[in-house]
């Protein structure tokens, strides 16, 4: 096995580009340092370094050794700060969620941990559920808030990256519609008798739901507005532009002039 203690004189030597100023920067001499390199290269049976005029150069195999040595000097330091996040109580938590999710659930989980954990710095970031999953999967964040439609969920059992998906609850959708519309007294409604209907549509995900459904219904959409924010489009559906899918968390009931009729199932 490489001795650790040789592969940091190495860096050393790589980052001066001298024994003696590598010596000086470890408080070694310089013949300590030529000593350790050279038992390196023993080990190895292969140079590490040659020298010219202009100083110590690393050799092949000498660059492959310090790009390994800066490798395992960053996850000794990741592992030294993880350990006193541990034993400190220090540390930090990121979470991406997507906007009414973030709204509706996490002010009170939040308040809680801050109270319970309060050297834990917590960050949040507001992202769409295709973006914040790759965050986690990456290390960037430590966990996401997301939504899913149907089909296979995005995280399935026994991933490999080491994701698991936990359901918080179910969230029916609703229909939001004018006050004054034939349908807004109705205990539930079917996606199909508002085949006529112009509809006011929301994020990406919840526009191809819709799709999906009236073109398994057999009738297509007529567009008459777009808008990711669901409040925005309750109330574009209260001014009469059209009728709009809006999951549970995200109802405005106190929006004047609009009505909110549950979806049927599909």
């Amino acid at each position: 096995m490489i001795d650790a203690h040789r592969l940091r004189v190495l860096r050393e030597v790589a980052a001066h580009g001298s024994f003696n100023r590598a010596a000086a920067a470890m408080l070694l001499t310089p013949s300590a340092v030529s000593q350790q390199i050279a038992a390196l290269e023993r080990q190895l049976g292969t140079p590490v370094v040659t020298r010219s005029t202009r100083g110590v150069v690393l050799t092949e195999p000498g660059r492959l050794l310090v790009e390994t040595a800066e490798t395992i000097a960053a996850e000794l330091r990741h592992a030294r700060e993880r350990i006193d996040e541990l034993t400190s109580g220090r540390g930090r938590l990121t979470i991406a969620t997507f906007t009414s999710g973030g709204r509706v659930l996490l002010p009170g989980v939040l308040t809680r941990f801050v109270t319970a954990h309060p050297r834990v710095e917590v960050n949040v970031v507001e992202r769409e559920p295709e973006d914040s999953l790759p965050l986690v999967r990456r290390g960037e964040a430590d966990l996401a808030l997301a939504y899913h439609f149907d089909g296979p969920l995005p995280v399935l059992p026994g991933d490999r990256t080491g994701l698991r998906w936990t359901p918080l609850a179910e969230d029916p959708l609703s229909v939001a519609m004018p006050a004054a519309h034939p349908l807004a007294g109705r205990d539930r409604v079917d996606l199909t008798e508002l085949a006529e209907q112009p509809w006011v549509i929301g994020c990406s995900k919840t526009e191809a739901f819709l799709r999906d459904y009236a073109a398994a219904a057999g009738f297509e959409l007529r567009v008459s507005g777009s808008t990711s924010d669901y409040h925005l489009a309750q109330s574009l559906a209260a001014a009469g532009l059209g009728v709009g899918l809006v999951p549970r968390i995200c109802l405005a009931p106190g929006t004047p002039g609009l009505a909110i009729v549950p979806l049927s199932p599909p």
